[in-house]
């Protein structure tokens, strides 16, 4: 449940400078990185990472979350000033466009120069643990902030991925994160939580999270479900008889994920093919909408099962 000292009523408005389509978000990912691990190096150069975020807001992405480090299991760090290079000129330009951009960034110093550029949300997979700076670099930009589950570093995150029950493991983690970002004077209306399917997290731990997105929604801060292409959804397909599936592969069932996600009452979900989650994301909305009256929705406060 949520913690009592982070209660407070929330509006759409109060995620200024969001999109508010009466559906849940679709945040189309720009990787503008040589290592990612399923586009790595199809958008290394500015050209091809703008060109990019303006055909995903073009595919109707509500947001594009521009990424300058790979945040895959096993991936090195990059330096400040390269992920600054790789980024900065990239959210400027769309920005300028006009497209609602974010950024995709563990360090403070990224962050607020993205924001400087025009960037309207701050999408951190550490939720603020990686560099202490970010709590009060958010809180002083004034912008939303997505705060993940996240437990390690990519190279140390499969070292970490035991729980007892994950669900209650994950609400206590991000209660605790939430109560240290609000003390360091994030605005707890600006705050997003995010699962962090797929860190530090087995597959059957992940399918576990999504079927009790309820359970987290409890905690009162809307939700981003980031399941793009990713091993769980992988492992699912080989186990059903699909056989090995690349990553470039699973986007079918990505946005079959995202109804999922959407109908347990996602705000936002996180991915690389903006059609197929657009088209997900709307029969969610279509099905939730022409759910019984008399019955209650999945969703609304029953659990998804797996």
């Amino acid at each position: 449940m949520q913690d009592p000292a982070l209660r407070r009523s929330r509006t759409p408005t109060e995620l200024q400078g969001l999109p508010r389509p009466g559906r849940c978000l679709v945040m189309g990912i720009l990787n503008a990185t040589p290592d990612s691990f399923s586009d790595g190096g199809l958008y290394a150069d500015h050209r091809s990472a703008i060109d990019r975020g303006l055909q995903l807001a073009a595919q109707g992405a509500d947001i594009v979350d521009v990424g300058g480090e790979s945040t895959r299991p096993g991936a090195r760090p990059v330096g400040l000033e390269e992920e600054l290079a790789r980024t900065i000129p990239v959210v400027r330009e769309l920005a300028r466009a006009g497209v609602c951009t974010s950024i995709d960034t563990m360090h403070a110093p990224v962050a607020r120069a993205a924001v400087e550029a025009g960037a309207r949300l701050v999408n951190d997979i550490s939720g603020g643990l990686a560099d202490p700076a970010m709590a009060s670099t958010v809180a002083a930009a004034d912008v939303p902030y997505v705060a993940m589950h996240w437990r390690a570093p990519s190279l140390e995150m499969d070292r970490h991925a035991d729980y007892g029950d994950v669900v209650s493991d994950v609400n206590a983690e991000l209660t605790c994160r939430l109560r240290q970002l609000t003390d360091q004077g994030v605005d707890p209306t600006r705050i997003l939580l995010d699962p962090g399917l797929g860190f530090a997290k087995r597959p059957e731990r992940d399918w576990t999270l999504l079927a009790h997105l309820g359970s987290l929604r409890q905690l009162g801060f809307p939700l981003l479900v980031g399941a793009s292409r990713k091993r769980f959804i992988g492992a699912a397909l080989a186990s059903g008889g699909a056989g090995e599936v690349p990553p470039r592969g699973r986007d079918m069932a990505t946005a079959a994920v995202c109804a999922l996600a959407a109908v347990g009452g996602a705000f936002c979900v996180r991915v690389h093919d903006v059609r197929a989650g657009l088209d997900a994301v709307c029969m969610a909305a279509a099905y939730l909408e022409h759910c019984d009256r008399g019955r209650q929705p999945v969703g609304a406060g029953r659990e998804l099962r797996p």
